[in-house]
């Protein structure tokens, strides 16, 4: 486990008021969010919540008005391109060319990235290192296991040393070892690095052991936020506020997560298109 409340130098992430709609449907709805400079911070919550939404605007995948986002000082609507060379970015959606080799996937990145061309082959041979795929560098990424292709992924964001790294659902679809080594991997470049991670993830047991601080988010906004710790024993207080023994045990954070978000089928504004799209990447790693 690795825990780490930031360096105290500032916000990596700060949202004011993010707002965003898909015609009628209101994704973000005046979303405030702060993310310290050097936390692994877990945005939690059902399918629909705004997550992925959430993170688009972030990355200026999505337009929003100026002072609504901004990534270490720099505003997502008027310095879009500085903030998109300090992100690493690992989508929920499958982001590597089964076509080409482990090395020619990360390289690609790399001229995306306007990695000076000097350096590209020392930062492609520094990624495939950090995440454990050397070996494998010049096999097609097609022949590459779930697991293995998570890590391809996240060396094709970490080759342009990004200061804050963005995982939308890393591991989805992956065993419980995959998913382990993933994460060890994650936390071994922070380590060398420093750097921020902003992580979406369905996994309670990766937000309670890996992520500083956890923001639930439900409905567009964000509906509990602080440590696992705290959010579990501030569950507990309420249960006790109410009625339960003080000898019960203390909330998991997948109890907070259903306080949060409620537990029918019905809550999770999901549609259609979110169903198909998070079972097409479980399928294509599993």
């Amino acid at each position: 486990m690795t825990r780490n409340a930031g360096t105290g130098q500032g916000e990596a992430v700060a949202c004011t008021g993010l707002a965003y709609a898909f015609g009628e449907t209101n994704a973000v709805d005046g979303l405030e969010l702060s993310v310290a400079e050097g936390e692994v911070f877990g945005l939690l919550g059902p399918n629909g919540a705004g997550k992925t939404t959430a993170i688009r605007c972030i990355t200026t995948l999505l337009p929003v008005p100026a002072g609504m986002v901004s990534v270490f000082g720099h505003d997502a609507a008027r310095d879009r391109m500085a903030v998109r060379r300090l992100l690493g970015y690992v989508p929920q959606q499958l982001s590597a060319d089964s076509g080409l080799t482990g090395r020619e996937n990360i390289a690609l990145f790399a001229r995306v990235f306007d990695v000076p061309r000097r350096e590209r082959a020392d930062r492609v041979g520094q990624a495939l290192t950090a995440v454990g795929l050397t070996d494998a560098a010049d096999r097609l990424a097609g022949t590459y296991s779930g697991g293995m292709v998570r890590r391809l992924e996240l060396a094709q964001a970490l080759v342009s040393a990004p200061r804050l790294l963005i995982l939308d659902e890393p591991t989805i679809g992956l065993d419980p070892i995959a998913r382990t080594g993933v994460w060890q991997h994650i936390n071994a470049v922070r380590a060398a690095t420093g750097m921020t991670v902003l992580v979406t993830t369905h996994y309670m047991d990766e937000a309670d052991q890996y992520c500083d601080r956890v923001a639930l988010m439900h409905r567009g906004r964000i509906r509990a936020l602080g440590t696992p710790d705290e959010l579990r024993e501030g569950l507990g207080e309420r249960r006790r506020a109410a009625g339960a023994a003080a000898t019960d045990p203390l909330p998991t954070l997948e109890d907070v997560f259903r306080d949060v978000a409620g537990s029918g089928l019905d809550d999770q504004a999901g549609d259609f298109r979110d169903v198909r799209s998070t079972r097409r990447t479980a399928h294509r790693v599993g």
